[in-house]
């Protein structure tokens, strides 16, 4: 069995913010400005909607409005001004607990009519706010992701789809003998059951992973429905493709599964001078003492590099062995690498800037060229396009790079089916409740 022939690539736009500014004049402007935009996208045919979450307020800056609302409650709010967008909702399998999540995604998945999706993250901050006194190892982490991802589809998978009924009066009528009880123990949840929310219209929300450590890859291709990956080259997605593929087999996968995602940072211009004037002026925004804390991130976040000169690479034995990282080992991977090839601290300050993502810079017909090539190689399923909200840059993305994408016959035309999933391609759930 294999998935559908995948004919199109897949598009995502990040969600915009709801919340309310502390210099709004009026309270409703951040869910009136995340609304429009939500409905920008979907006129524009965006497969879907994608937040990214963080788990604490993020004193040093580093990740901009990353975190600053509730993903889960944020995507129920565009939900009722959309009809076709999907919705995927950044979750924290480590803080989170998979009965709660189970009765979140599924609650998303129903007011929106079968639109839910929902990306497990292991978390690389906050632990503070958990009471745990320091972050839990990788590995103690997927172990708990892995049981985390059993524990939702298990609850997904085991109640009747006819335990819910419509009335006359035109309430609901729960059966509580159509819902069963999953009965799972693990080393890490005890959860009897049964999910008391009636199965959600997709019977399983899409599942996204972000992770590319070793753990992160394993789990993915073992589990996840889409794969949310930091490849900045060519070279870099085709091996990391190849190990998921082979992996995924190795587990008894459907052939094509999981689809593979990027995050694309472009800068768009109109032509090559207007493309060197942008990337110009956005290297001389950058504030290079908070680059320097940036990159130490980026590496794992303990190294110092305050009184490291500009325009000298990092001494290679400050680096940290990827093995030794604590948070995330995928980005410090990357960061690694580049400070290896011999770039200097302020090279990789600019990359930074793009926390080690795919990114060019260039005219809508030379990012559709960077983008083609990656999806004709089949390293990219799924493309998170960054410029809606941003006004330099989003009438270049809706009126050229979305353009000479379609004239090159890469993106859906119109919504294919009535659900995410059959948006994204992806076969129906066959894992269900049997009578």
């Amino acid at each position: 069995m294999t998935i559908p022939s995948r004919k199109r690539l897949k598009t995502l736009v990040g969600a915009g913010a709801v919340i309310a500014a502390g210099n709004d004049t009026d309270p409703r402007t951040g869910i009136r400005r995340a609304a429009g935009l939500a409905q920008l996208a979907e006129k524009e045919k965006i497969t879907g909607l994608f937040t990214a979450d963080l788990l604490q307020a993020d004193p040093a800056g580093l990740a901009g409005t990353t975190g600053s609302q509730e993903p889960v409650v944020a995507l129920a709010a565009l939900s009722q001004v959309t009809s076709d967008i999907g919705l995927i909702a950044t979750v924290s399998t480590t803080y989170q607990h998979p009965y709660n999540l189970a009765r979140l995604i599924g609650t998303l998945d129903h007011v929106s009519g079968g639109r839910a999706g929902w990306n497990a993250v292991t978390s690389s901050v906050g632990e503070e706010n958990f009471g745990e006194v320091t972050l839990p190892s990788p590995e103690a982490r997927y172990a708990r992701a892995t049981e985390f991802i059993e524990v939702i589809n298990a609850l997904f998978d085991s109640n009747d789809p006819a335990a819910a009924q419509r009335t006359a009066g035109g309430g609901i009528r729960i059966d509580p003998q159509k819902l069963h009880p999953v009965h799972y123990q693990g080393d890490v949840f005890r959860v009897q059951g049964p999910l008391n929310v009636p199965p959600p219209p997709q019977r399983r929300p899409v599942q996204f992973q972000a992770g590319q450590s070793e753990q992160g890859l394993t789990l993915g291709a073992r589990y996840a429905e889409v794969i949310y990956t930091s490849q900045p080259t060519l070279e870099a997605a085709l091996t990391f493709v190849e190990q998921v593929r082979r992996r995924a087999r190795d587990v008894g996968r459907v052939e094509g599964l999981p689809l593979i995602m990027n995050s694309f940072h472009s800068v768009i211009g109109e032509n090559d001078a207007d493309v060197a004037r942008r990337v110009r002026e956005k290297h001389e925004r950058i504030d290079y003492l908070q680059g320097r804390l940036k990159v130490a991130d980026m590496l794992g976040g303990d190294i110092d590099l305050r009184d490291l000169p500009l325009d000298q690479p990092v001494p290679a034995h400050w680096l940290p062995q990827v093995a030794q990282v604590n948070r995330r080992r995928g980005r410090a991977e990357i960061f690694r690498r580049f400070a290896l090839q011999g770039l200097t601290l302020r090279e990789l300050i600019i990359e930074a800037q793009e926390t080690g993502h795919w990114h060019v810079a260039g005219t809508p017909e030379t990012l559709a060229d960077a983008i083609e090539a990656r999806y004709r190689a089949g390293v990219l399923d799924v493309i998170s396009l960054h410029g809606l909200g941003q006004p330099d840059q989003e009438d270049l993305l809706l009126n050229g790079l979305l353009p000479e994408l379609r004239k090159r016959q890469l993106l859906d035309e119109d919504y294919p089916g009535e659900d995410f999933r059959t948006n994204l391609g992806l076969p129906p759930v066959t894992a269900g409740y049997r009578a």
